[in-house]
């Protein structure tokens, strides 16, 4: 396990989501992209919550926005050094995005993510 302070963390996130490509960073409309400093819910390094662009239709509109939650203990407890953080909070901003765009658990693992 390795300690990330708080701030360098939300910075990794950051960098994470601006790695986008740009076409699909885009496309994400209100979704709110927060890190936990919590462990959270076991077995999660991140969650997404919300209704997948592949679920919208006409009606929606007026909704509170979807979340992407990074959970930053859960990530720190399963690495060994900054660079494994770094790349981890990576992966699992990309995993999250992916649910965002309604790719399925099973179809991200396929895709290495």
């Amino acid at each position: 396990m390795i300690v990330v302070d708080p701030e360098s963390f939300e910075q990794m996130v950051a960098t994470a989501l601006d790695s986008l490509p740009r076409e699909f960073a885009d496309l994400m409309k209100n979704v709110a992209v927060l890190v936990e400093h919590n462990p959270g819910p076991r077995g999660l390094l991140g969650l997404y919550e919300g209704i997948p662009l592949t679920n919208r239709t006409t009606n929606y509109a007026g909704v509170l926005p979807d979340r992407i939650t990074i959970y930053r203990l859960a990530i720190c407890a399963i690495c060994r050094n900054e660079a494994e953080v770094v790349e981890q909070v990576r992966r699992t901003v990309i995993h999250e995005v992916g649910h965002y765009f309604g790719i399925s658990d099973e179809r991200l693992r396929e895709l290495g993510w």
